[in-house]
């Protein structure tokens, strides 16, 4: 497997932290998100993933791209350990907290969008960073509530076990704290995050441990 990846981006770092907890290992090609105005434009990488994003991971011959769909693929070539409840509605609980930080606040504090406020309304970096955190804040107030409610309460977001939750959790929160986000009001996340660092699939996948890492 061939993992291009970027060691600041927290899409890349999901993928990272499930290759770890599933025990597998990849090559890792580096794709500078700002050196020389992307590296990601480049028409060699937009061969592997038009969108010009990262991540992407080549395995078999084939190209997966999106953070969340790379990891269900692996869950589902590797089952072990599952990164899913086996229940349904457990399993849909799972993806909604995922889904809250893939869906509902990480595309709009990500860089390219980040940038273009910046660029298209003249804005400061004060400004694009209070844009950030008061999405980041909408997004982590919900999910701080959605764990708490849930039955299954353990040491990580659902039950005792990582799950793509945490997987996505974990990520955002350096980005929060990039952004200057205030986190004291999210105890149980941070308690969770806490939890997961201890793990090594999850301190091996962070940033500063990167190849690429500056």
């Amino acid at each position: 497997m061939k993992l291009y990846t970027f060691f600041r981006s927290s899409a890349s770092y999901r993928v990272r932290i499930a290759l770890n907890l599933k025990g597998l290992s990849s090559e890792q090609a580096p794709i500078h998100l700002r050196r020389g105005g992307g590296e990601q434009f480049t028409a060699a990488y937009k061969a592997v993933n038009p969108q010009a994003l990262v991540p992407a991971l080549e395995d078999g011959g084939r190209v997966l791209t999106q953070s969340l769909a790379i990891v269900e693929y692996l869950d589902e070539k590797y089952p072990q350990p599952p990164l899913l409840p086996s229940d349904p509605a457990d399993r849909a609980l799972v993806r909604s907290m995922a889904l809250v930080i893939a869906c509902e606040v990480h595309p709009i504090q990500n860089l390219r969008v980040l940038n273009h406020v910046k660029k298209e309304y003249n804005q400061t970096d004060d400004q694009v960073n209070r844009w950030a955190q008061h999405w980041i804040a909408l997004g982590l107030s919900a999910l701080e509530q959605l764990i708490v409610a849930q039955r299954k309460r353990g040491t990580f977001c659902f039950g005792a076990t990582p799950t793509l939750a945490d997987i996505c959790l974990v990520p955002q929160l350096g980005n929060a704290r990039r952004y200057g986000c205030d986190l004291s009001q999210y105890p149980t996340i941070l308690s969770i995050e806490k939890n997961c660092l201890a793990l090594a699939a999850f301190a091996n996948a962070a940033p500063e441990k990167q190849p690429d890492a500056e």
